[in-house]
């Protein structure tokens, strides 16, 4: 990417990369794999350890349940002004269906919104190039 435009801020967040260099994935796996908890322990184009501390990653929890808050409540008024007095079973269908397809996605964004908003990582575009200098 020497000769290309580099990744914004937002678009490292959305394809999941790492925030130093916005190059290295974040995660080994697909979200709909049987691994898609798994993360690299350093990034694979600049080497920076992505856990800052032992448990750095608890935190992303947080995230994840304001995702599913966010979600439950989007679930629920959108089944008040579509059903006049839905039935519990809609609410619980409405729910669920949606939380277990976009679970891989909750989890991965918070563990990414967290490594970059909490891990005091700073932007470095030449980050990976300094690394396979000293290779």
């Amino acid at each position: 990417m020497d000769n290309q435009k580099h990744r914004s801020y937002w678009q490292g967040i959305a394809q999941q990369r790492c925030p130093r260099c916005r190059e290295g994935k974040l995660f080994k796996y697909p979200p709909y794999s049987l691994k898609f908890t798994e993360m690299y322990k350093e990034c694979p184009h600049c080497g920076i350890p992505y856990e800052r501390e032992p448990g750095f990653f608890y935190g992303a929890m947080y995230v994840s349940y304001a995702f599913q808050v966010a979600l439950f409540v989007t679930v629920l008024v959108a089944l008040n002004i579509l059903m006049d007095e839905p039935p519990v079973w809609a609410y619980f269908a409405g729910v669920l269906v949606p939380l277990f397809a976009l679970f891989p996605h909750f989890f991965r964004y918070a563990r990414t919104l967290y490594l970059y908003f909490f891990s005091g990582i700073q932007y470095d575009p030449e980050a990976g190039k300094k690394t396979q200098a000293s290779q």
